[in-house]
């Protein structure tokens, strides 16, 4: 889907001038031209908070002669929240737990040493905060070999996730997936990291290697999208209040 809004001809045109947020029952809608942003399935976008409404409407302003939807990640993921969360709301919790077990940060390299510390460094006081303000108590490991979490951790996560209304959720499970770790995707929606750190947090070992061997224009790109993804999720959880 992504690579076909790209593609010539796939791109709708701007249609509109002016944008706008304007409160309405129940949240906040942004408007084109006074018309309601509607989702692909037709449903009317409407937003929880001003804030969040606000960053929806910088996307479609932003745009220029064609609409970039596949670039609009706040819009996608709005579209997300308000269509794709609400029916599926325990299978998504079950994904962010399925994540938790086999959880980036548990899995420490044995070397090389200096990898080893910068892990430990970074990696361990995040997973004691988990323990200490979320009780999920996770089993950290040397190498790559698959170790089973706690059931009890397991479901921890689950019911956390689950407390989360549906835009919250929406944002968990972006970024669980973003960063290989539902403990930073937990971590940025409590505030503990910004979206900067927990991306660089979840790409110790890839910075690493690229301080070792150099960095390609095809990875470099990657990290860079990357990257923007995680402040656009920053942005998110923040709007949200």
């Amino acid at each position: 889907m992504k690579r076909g809004f790209h593609e010539p001809g796939d791109k709708p045109r701007r249609f509109y001038k002016d944008v706008s947020v304007i409160a309405e029952p129940g949240g906040f809608q942004v408007k084109l031209d006074g018309r309601n942003v509607r989702s692909p399935k037709g449903g009317v976008l409407v937003l929880p908070t001003r804030a969040l409404a606000d960053l929806v409407a910088a996307e479609w302003a932003a745009q220029t002669d064609v609409i970039e939807l596949a670039e609009m990640n706040v819009t996608r993921l709005a579209f997300t929240a308000l269509e794709a969360i609400p029916p599926a709301r325990d299978g998504v919790a079950q994904q962010v737990a399925d994540f938790a077990g086999s959880d980036l940060l548990c899995y420490h390299a044995e070397e090389p040493e200096a990898l080893a510390a910068r892990q430990a460094e970074h990696w361990v006081p995040v997973l004691e905060r988990a323990d200490r303000e979320l009780e999920l108590v996770f089993l950290r490991t040397i190498g790559i070999v698959h170790r089973a979490q706690p059931g009890e951790t397991l479901a921890r996560v689950k019911a956390l996730a689950l407390e989360l209304d549906d835009f919250a959720l929406a944002g968990l499970a972006f970024g669980t997936s973003l960063f290989g770790s539902a403990v930073l995707a937990f971590a940025l929606q409590r505030g503990w990291v910004t979206g900067e750190q927990a991306y660089e947090l979840s790409r110790l070992d890839e910075a690493y290697q690229q301080e070792k061997w150099g960095i390609d224009e095809e990875a470099a790109e990657r990290t860079a999208r990357l990257f923007e993804e995680a402040k656009m999720l920053d942005r998110w959880f923040r709007a949200l209040g």
